[in-house]
């Protein structure tokens, strides 16, 4: 998979990754014990494109994988349910639209992109088998029908992106404005207002707290909170009483032996002076050097040294020149001729490669055998001990679930009887942090949307670790009094007011510099700010002490001499001066040429896309190809957000 994403242009390599994320998709909730059980939900349709069907199922798996992608709280799910969705939609509507054009995905294309992906299924470019293949998808809980769909409908959409790719062109005009915009720089000079300098004249006292409350209570509201008990299964826990009978692990090698084959190997190291850049008239030359190299280590000095300082391998150089162990088929012929008919610490004769000359020397050799039973019982425990502790896990939290669904006011009995951590959780909102267990958006999601006596999927709240939860109590939302407000209030009050007098009195710093002629730093010294004259900068540079050049993009276009602001940075204001303005060095353009090239394409290809799904989406609507169920996003966005119990 990796060879394919070092080989192929940055646009495929895009569109192979956005087909490998929706994989992973898929992954967050086949992998989780009784996450994928089916619900009433799998049978809502989002979206219809053509035939197909997206289902809110799928969608709700893709914002769980986002939230635990990013490690977002689970309300922030209310804000990606609408993006993702619209990507989904794209992306079926662009597969649906190829279609339509004409393109097609054959079985040959299919092929060349599973080997690219699955290059281990293609050993010397022979497929492995349907079973092969089968397996490792197994392994990802997918089967050749789900992964093949997928690949198709991205291999379609490649198609597409290839016409957008083939229109694009950048003219040197194009290409020397674009210059320009990155690298003309600017110097300002500015007065920073702080107001956190200004809190100690900030005075707010408990009368107009109330004021404040009794005129916006309400929009003071206290969130519903639950509490509920999690029973925990700990995978290291089963593991550490786990155990494998030693005659399973001989059954097991017995039934396995032929993966335990070793082929013949040797164990190398070489000195390597490269040809394959050197005219041809001054080869010999190299191989004279390579000959007194030869010369120097058979009358005894050291091979791992002269490796260090003359081998031309980047890759073992290094090293002393070790490649470790390789088989045959590894290297190319002449260097596998000679590796496997020297014995153990045989230097050979200057060799002749098509990458130039090399001394070999073999550390050590193995012929082919079949690794014993105590060679491999370690790895082989911990194998199986893997796969039992897998299902273990998966089961015990299974019938966890099933038995606190039958007792919602058994846990403890349950977890008791199971051995499993029990953790207590007292009226917290979906926000807050849970004790023992800390942060869980999955978990606190699943909590929020059910009523008192009702029990979450078996849920991943880490790595290691699995957990269903039984909800206790359920305090509904309600308008918050003086003293929950007050806290709120007060952060408020104080913020408004703050913005108000930091602006007021930046505005009056900007005063004081025109009354000086623009002179910034008389007006920082009559006011009592700070003065900084910070190095010139370009777009997309930050600025010492202000932040990102964006802040003040207006300084590229004013004039020299001009003030501009206050500008707000994070609530701070900046009052600013253009004092300088530097030309990019066109004489330069030339080295950077190929890159700001291929980038400007890049963007103009992503640009053309965009617009094409805009286009493919109206079309398709007009056409009634595509029907949105908006009323169904709605739900599921509001169930994210609280909104909707």
């Amino acid at each position: 998979m990796f060879d394919l994403f070092r080989s192929r242009t940055k646009a495929v390599r895009y569109l192979l990754g956005a087909l490998l994320l929706l994989v992973a998709v898929m992954l967050v909730v086949t992998l989780v014990p009784g996450f994928g059980v089916p619900s009433t939900a799998e049978t809502q349709v989002v979206a219809e494109i053509g035939d197909e069907a997206l289902g809110l199922f799928d969608v709700q798996r893709a914002v769980q994988a986002q939230l635990r992608a990013q490690r977002l709280p689970a309300s922030m799910a209310s804000v990606y349910v609408p993006q993702i969705v619209d990507r989904m939609i794209n992306e079926y509507a662009l597969a649906y639209q190829a279609e339509r054009m004409g393109f097609r995905v054959t079985d040959a294309d299919l092929a060349a992109a599973i080997q690219r992906m699955i290059p281990q299924l293609f050993q010397d470019g022979k497929f492995a088998g349907r079973e092969a293949y089968a397996a490792v998808l197994a392994e990802r809980n997918m089967t050749i029908a789900q992964f093949e769909q997928m690949l198709r409908k991205q291999l379609l959409i490649e198609k597409l992106q290839t016409l957008a790719e083939a229109g694009v062109i950048i003219t040197p005009r194009e290409l020397e404005d674009a210059y320009r915009r990155e690298n003309d720089n600017v110097r300002i000079e500015y007065v920073l207002v702080d107001p956190g300098k200004l809190l100690p004249k900030l005075k707010i006292d408990s009368e107009e707290i109330e004021k404040h409350y009794q005129a916006n209570r309400a929009s003071y509201q206290v969130p519903d909170k639950r509490s509920f008990l999690v029973l925990i299964v700990d995978e290291g826990k089963i593991a550490a009483e786990t155990a494998i009978p030693e005659a399973e692990l001989r059954r097991a090698y017995e039934k396995n032996k032929d993966s335990y084959r070793v082929p013949e190997r040797v164990h190398v190291r070489h000195i390597l002076l490269k040809t394959t850049d050197v005219p041809k008239e001054e080869q010999p030359k190299v191989r004279q050097r390579a000959e007194a190299l030869l010369k120097q280590i058979r009358s005894g000095a050291d091979f791992a040294e002269l490796a260090k300082k003359n081998s031309q391998d980047p890759g073992s150089a290094e090293k002393g020149g070790d490649l470790g162990w390789i088989v045959r088929g590894q290297t190319v012929k002449a260097f596998e001729d000679t590796a496997f008919s020297l014995k153990p610490n045989q230097i050979s004769d200057v060799i002749t490669t098509e990458y130039g000359f090399h001394i070999l020397q073999v550390l050590e050799k193995e012929q082919a055998h079949v690794r014993s039973f105590e060679e491999v019982k370690g790895q082989l425990a911990d194998e199986l001990k893997a796969d039992l502790v897998r299902d273990r896990v998966q089961s015990t939290a299974d019938r966890v679930r099933s038995e606190l669904v039958r007792d919602p006011q058994g846990a403890e009995r349950i977890a008791s009887t199971f051995g499993l951590q029990l953790v207590r959780v007292e009226k917290v909102s979906a926000e807050d942090s849970l004790p023992v267990i800390g942060s869980s958006p999955e978990l606190q999601q699943a909590v929020s949307l059910l009523r008192r006596n009702e029990v979450t999927p078996v849920l991943q709240i880490d790595p290691k670790r699995y957990a269903v939860a039984v909800v206790t109590e359920v305090v509904p939302a309600h308008q918050a009094d003086l003293a929950e407000a007050r806290t709120k209030i007060l952060e408020e009050l104080v913020s408004q007011r703050l913005r108000q007098l930091a602006e007021q009195t930046a505005n009056e710093v900007m005063a004081k510099a025109k009354e000086f002629q623009g002179d910034l730093k008389k007006a920082a010294q009559a006011t009592g700010w700070e003065y900084k004259a910070p190095a010139p900068f370009a777009r997309n540079t930050a600025v010492e002490g202000l932040g990102p050049s964006s802040y003040v993009d207006e300084a590229f276009r004013l004039p020299v001499g001009s003030l501009f602001g206050p500008v707000n940075v994070n609530e701070r204001r900046f009052i600013c001066k253009v004092v300088e303005r530097i030309p990019a060095d066109l004489s330069q353009l030339p080295k950077h040429r190929e890159t700001l090239l291929e980038r400007l394409k890049q963007e103009r290809i992503q640009q053309q896309m965009e617009f094409l799904e805009r286009t493919v989406r109206e079309q398709l609507i007009k056409d009634r190809k595509l029907k949105i169920n908006q009323a169904t996003i709605n739900r599921l966005q509001a169930s994210y957000s609280g909104s909707q119990g």
